[in-house]
């Protein structure tokens, strides 16, 4: 069963999310090794959403509120944030609508920014550290590549996402009324990773052209090379040299700090980073204002934070989609023992015939070809009754008629594997026999 995990802005305190988002992600390998009932953990964590997708074995009634109280409590831990905030925080989703929640998320339709470019990459990014902490699982991996391929769809085929829609750009929309002329203002940029990049292409889009940068990992040469920026290496000496401070860099404490910001004429200090690269108290310093992700957060515009109804319906459908082959998938174990219930007595008649002499192999390969085409219609059925939900009233008529009662095999694909047509133990092996 899957079970998700969810706090976001619009349920729980940015510093919450701020805490979360440095602890959670390490905590994943911890949750699994540690429980009976998880058997996987995908941990998003984002400047603005927590998310911990659990695979939750159900040996007990109580399993998945166990696997959620073991979750809060590891999460917690590793986070420094009191359980009992973080258990208020959250909501939990299971079953199905774990599968619309992700779509809906990875599509960037929960965002802050309705459609922001960057969601599709964290929740890819989120699977592969799984995978590279081997906490994922093969649910969970159907779940997310498939929440990968509905993003694309929604932002090939909707006009939500529309090029460039982001924090950073939303956060230079706000700042459009402090900066009256990008192109004569001097910007420094402190941080050299992907949303630095997205960051200077935003900048240039408004026409700025004096951008220089800065990196306390002494990266700032080569990047300022490859965007054709200049390179600074003290961090005082540039902030002193700026008109407006961007940052964007992955640090654990606030790289920006008073001591570094000296007053004087009015700089706008845009923080964009998760933890904070920039200490609270820089506001205090003469001539400074500061704009970071919870103050953008809460200027977000009205039309950003309603998703056009076809994306809505995309998503939904993607969702009914990967739930239907789901639930037919789930049938696959019967139509299995149907199958070999059917050719095990064929083999044994055959047997029979060859010992009295009565049997040829025309006659052997007739047979066997009319079991098959028997057994195409029971597999068509069970298709359809498993997408109707009426997957029982299939395994009930096998009980009742063949007496076949071992129709979930422990070894057949869990309820989330996709079917595979070429798979023997898909719906499609009988007609094709």
């Amino acid at each position: 069963m899957l079970i998700c995990l969810t706090a976001s802005h619009q349920n729980a305190s940015f510093d919450l999310l701020e805490k979360l988002s440095v602890g959670a992600p390490t905590a994943a390998t911890t949750l699994v090794e540690s429980s009976d009932f998880v058997s996987g953990a995908v941990v998003l964590a984002t400047c603005n959403r927590f998310e911990a997708y659990l695979d939750v074995d159900e040996p007990l009634t109580a399993a998945s509120a166990v696997a959620v109280e073991a979750t809060i409590e590891t999460m917690s831990a590793a986070s420094g944030v009191v359980p009992a905030d973080l258990r208020d925080s959250v909501s939990v989703i299971t079953g199905d609508g774990v599968v619309e929640h992700l779509f809906a998320v990875s599509s960037g339709l929960e965002s802050v920014v309705v459609g922001e470019d960057e969601i599709s990459g964290q929740v890819r990014r989120a699977l592969e550290r799984a995978r590279h902490d081997g906490t994922t699982s093969r649910d969970l991996e159907r779940l997310f590549q498939q929440a990968s391929h509905t993003s694309r769809g929604v932002k090939n085929r909707t006009n939500v996402g529309g090029a460039g829609r982001s924090l950073v750009r939303l956060a230079l929309d706000l700042a459009q009324s402090r900066v009256t002329d990008w192109a004569q203002a001097k910007i420094l940029l402190v941080g050299t990773g992907m949303y630095a990049a997205t960051t200077v292409t935003a900048l240039r889009d408004r026409g700025a052209q004096q951008i220089g940068v800065y990196s306390a990992s002494g990266r700032a040469p080569w990047f300022a090379a490859k965007h054709e920026l200049v390179a600074h290496g003290d961090l005082a000496d540039a902030i002193a040299w700026s008109d407006v401070l961007i940052t964007c860099t992955s640090t654990t404490e606030p790289l920006v700090v008073p001591s570094v910001v000296a007053a004087g004429p009015r700089r706008l200090v845009i923080d964009l980073g998760l933890p904070r690269n920039v200490d609270p108290l820089v506001a205090l310093v003469e001539g400074v204002e500061l704009l970071d992700l919870e103050t953008i957060s809460l200027h977000a515009p009205l039309a950003e934070l309603s998703a056009a109804d076809d994306a809505r319906a995309l998503v939904s459908s993607a969702a009914a989609e990967f739930q239907a082959v789901a639930a037919e998938q789930s049938l696959s174990p019967a139509v299995v023992a149907l199958r070999k219930h059917v050719f095990d007595l064929l083999d044994a008649e055959i047997d029979r015939a060859r010992t009295r002499g009565d049997s040829s192999e025309r006659t052997e390969q007739a047979l066997r070809h009319l079991a098959g085409v028997l057994l195409h219609t029971p597999s068509v059925r069970a298709r359809e009754l498993a997408r109707e939900g009426r997957g029982e009233d299939f395994r009930d008529g096998l009980e009742a008629l063949f007496g076949l009662t071992d129709t979930r095999a422990a070894a057949a694909p869990t309820a989330l594997h996709r079917v595979d047509r070429d798979d023997p133990g898909a719906f499609g092996e009988a007609a094709a026999v």
